[in-house]
């Protein structure tokens, strides 16, 4: 550590729909980092995959093109426990360690697939690095529309009918997975990836036309397909949750871009440049009675427990106030800009909410080390043994 400081590896980009989310929100951590405490590394993982590390990484300027980020030297993490060196390519094509490189916490802000489905979670979990946000089973269930709905549903939280199935079946059969979801289901209806954020191919569907044209967009952007009931006249209503053990609600939002469901540009493109989920707009508190703002806070208190989430996470509700009805839609365990304008009117500045991110990811690091993963077994002693006995090696 640096005079002391923590070496804080931000981590954004990757291969997945949400890229440049992913760039805005790392580049509002490193921005966000008290540089009397930490001291940021920025990592870039490119549209193809490469991992790159330098300075220039953290300025804006150097994503004008992306397909010439240059500068920045290749690196990567290796997936053996040590002391969070980064190995960096020589220019002669091999990987080397290089120890000027090292980080003692990372911190993840890449959202969708590759990043916050778990394989990146895995990576640090296999090189013993502390890391900020869900682990391995938070980030895959909460990534996973569908299991994450079984996981809800088997827990007793409210959601909304569906019906799911493989792109193999439609593919096959798709007259038959049409008469299934008319059978169960009553239009309209949404259709989407089972693995994918930020509303990418998701489509309302008012017919059988719709539906068959819906079920082959999502087809192209996963091999599972999730269908669900359109809950009309719904509001939207947004809560982040902050916490490990004992994790605590924000305020509400109520994002007033909601028409049939948030489109991606409206989430991303609608506002100023750079300012990420901040630039959509919103109203903060949501406009609902004292009593509905408990009850969704104590169901998103209950959905991050129930997916085992870790730091922090923003889960969406559909709220039918006429029937009065709630249901949970999905939870974000990498939320865009991290949800921070929930946490400002409670007054938690967005340096504070990465600072208590880290500290929370240190402290879940600590309760990892409580658990024994090695058992000394005497099973290949005594095989080695019997095929002594035995005359055969």
């Amino acid at each position: 550590m640096p005079d002391g400081k923590l070496r804080v590896g931000v981590v954004f980009g990757s291969r997945s729909v949400e890229h440049e989310v992913s760039i805005v929100t790392g580049l509002q951590v490193i921005a966000a980092l008290d540089r009397a405490k930490y001291e940021p590394v920025p990592i870039y993982i490119t549209k193809d995959g490469r991992w790159l590390v330098g300075e220039q990484l953290a300025r804006i300027e150097s994503y004008k093109d992306l397909q010439l980020v240059s500068g920045a030297e290749r690196a990567l993490i290796g997936p053996e426990p040590g002391s969070g060196e980064l190995i960096l390519r020589d220019p002669g094509g091999l990987f080397r360690r290089r120890p000027k490189v090292e980080v003692d916490v990372v911190f993840p802000c890449v959202h969708g697939t590759y990043g916050e489905d778990g394989t990146l979670q895995g990576l640090f979990e296999l090189a013993g690095i502390p890391y900020v946000g869900a682990g391995v089973v938070g980030s895959a269930v909460g990534m996973d529309k569908i299991v994450m709905k079984a996981v809800f549903r088997a827990v007793g939280l409210p959601v909304v009918k569906y019906a799911w199935f493989g792109r193999h079946r439609l593919e096959r059969e798709a007259d038959t997975v049409l008469d299934e979801v008319e059978g169960c289901l009553r239009y309209p209806l949404f259709v989407k990836p089972a693995n994918l954020g930020s509303s990418v191919g998701i489509s309302r569907a008012a017919n059988r036309s719709d539906l068959r044209t819906a079920l082959e967009v999502a087809a192209s952007y996963d091999r599972r397909l999730l269908v669900e009931e359109a809950v009309e006249n719904a509001i939207e209503v947004n809560c982040s949750v902050l916490g490990n053990e004992d994790p605590m609600p924000s305020v509400l939002e109520q994002p007033v871009t909601w028409q049939e469901f948030l489109k991606y540009e409206d989430k991303y493109l609608s506002g100023g440049k750079g300012q990420g989920m901040k630039s959509a707009a919103r109203r903060i508190p949501a406009p609902i009675s004292p009593e509905l703002t408990r009850r969704i806070q104590g169901l998103a208190v209950e959905a991050f427990r129930a997916v085992d989430c870790a730091g922090i996470a923003r889960i969406d509700f559909l709220v039918d106030e006429a029937a009065d009805a709630v249901y949970v839609n999905e939870i974000n365990t990498i939320p865009g800009s991290l949800s921070f304008y929930l946490w400002e009117p409670s007054g938690v500045s967005f340096p504070e909410l990465v600072d208590r991110l880290i500290q929370l990811a240190l402290a879940r690091q600590a309760e990892r080390a409580k658990t024994t993963y090695s058992y000394d077994s005497s099973l290949l002693r005594k095989i080695a043994a019997g095929a002594k006995a035995g005359g055969k090696a």
